[in-house]
């Protein structure tokens, strides 16, 4: 049994989640997204949604994701030989950031990997890639490792902002102060359900993202009992229920990468600077070779952050000058809620710096803008580095 029905508008064929009617009865305006109709935002706006994230809680719905299960006496050799990143890091109840790479460096997807038991671990992937990287995991794995695609039989929440852990407290008798950020995961119990609960998520504030496997989809008791748990515990604190629209708002603030946009088969992590899930001296894995050549080499783009200092927003594909000659692109483009001005990631050369002045030309129009560095916002006021946060 899947966790959707799949309904056909014109040639398109959506997944539909889980809780759709909830998502529904709340105002949330669908969309096709990756396959999948999803909520774009609610009975708000995506700024009212934005802004709760940056200073109260918001909760979204990204069972659309994909997950991966992946078991079995050789997993560690496998997924130390097909990721990037150390897998040799990871003891049991911890997590860590990573990306599959092919043999020119270039990158498949960008991925979380937990390891929740001592030969198993699980894989949370895009949900544009997930049967992409489905197929190439079950390509390079070996017979005693099993590589499961359980994408169609999870629920997934995220809870993100500076009153997260007190939304998510209140459902709790874990204490949440023991997982740390990108660093550990626990099995607990939600509103008396049992889930895997991660101090992750996707907009740079703090936050938690619940994993509840093996859900019946023609009766989601669950997983509506959690949302439904989660959004009452919230209410005193100014929770907002938030859709893809602010998702993708908070992400480009916070300066992380969105796959097909910052990441593609053609970009290595290296030039998204997100170097830091590449351990080159770790031994052998899937484009070691040619990312070592790259770093030797030295890099002819890398990703950095652009606010305007003229009107516009910036789209992907914007073409970036400097002295009116072309150095560069746009790879997103959004209108910061926050800052109330249009900010982007572009790829340049590396010799350009924060404080240099370039132009973007949106619709033909050549417009001033400032290079800077992530997160556009301030650290000290806002994400999850703001002062005094726990």
């Amino acid at each position: 049994m899947d966790k959707f029905v799949v309904i056909t508008i014109g040639m398109e064929q959506l997944k539909h989640l889980y809780i759709e009617k909830i998502h529904r009865s709340l105002g949330g305006e669908m969309e096709p997204f990756a396959g999948w109709g999803m909520p774009i935002k609610y009975k708000t706006s995506i700024i009212e949604e934005h802004m709760a994230v940056r200073e109260a809680v918001g909760l979204f719905d990204v069972s659309h994701m994909g997950e991966v299960s992946v078991k079995g006496e050789g997993a560690f050799d496998y997924l130390q030989r097909v990721t990037t990143n150390d897998i040799s890091k990871l003891a049991i109840g911890t997590g860590q950031y990573s990306t599959i790479c092919n043999m020119r460096g270039g990158t498949i997807d960008d991925l979380i990997v937990f390891r929740i038991g001592e030969k198993e671990h699980l894989i949370v992937d895009n949900a544009s890639n997930a049967d992409k990287d489905f197929n190439w995991l079950v390509r390079l794995a070996p017979p005693d490792v099993e590589v499961k695609h359980i994408t169609m039989t999870t629920v997934l929440f995220s809870l993100q902002g500076p009153k997260a852990r007190e939304v998510l407290q209140k459902l709790t008798d874990f204490d949440l102060s023991r997982l740390k950020r990108y660093g550990s995961n626990a099995f607990m119990e939600v509103a008396g359900v049992r889930v895997l609960a991660s101090r992750t998520g996707y907009t740079g504030e703090d936050g938690f993202e619940l994993l509840l496997t093996d859900e019946p989809p023609t009766n989601p008791v669950r997983g509506e009992r959690i949302w439904n748990a989660l959004v009452r515990a919230g209410e005193p604190v100014g929770l907002r229920v938030c859709g893809l629209g602010a998702r993708d708002t908070t992400r480009t603030e916070a300066g992380l990468c969105l796959y097909d946009h910052e990441l593609t088969e053609d970009i290595s992590p290296l030039e998204a600077g997100i170097s830091f899930v590449v351990k080159l001296d770790k031994g052998e894995f899937m484009g070691r070779e040619a990312m070592s050549k790259k770093k030797e080499k030295g890099l002819s783009k890398v990703r950095i952050g652009m606010r305007m200092i003229d009107r516009g927003i910036p789209h992907k594909n914007d073409k970036i000058l400097k002295n009116g000659r072309e150095i560069g692109y746009a790879s997103s483009g959004v209108f910061s809620p926050l800052l109330k001005i249009g900010i982007a990631h572009v790829y340049v050369p590396p010799e350009i710096s924060p404080g240099d002045k370039v132009e973007v030309e949106i619709r033909g129009r050549a417009r001033r803008a400032e290079i800077v560095n992530f997160p556009f916002y301030d650290p000290d006021r806002y994400g999850v580095k703001r002062r005094g946060a726990a």
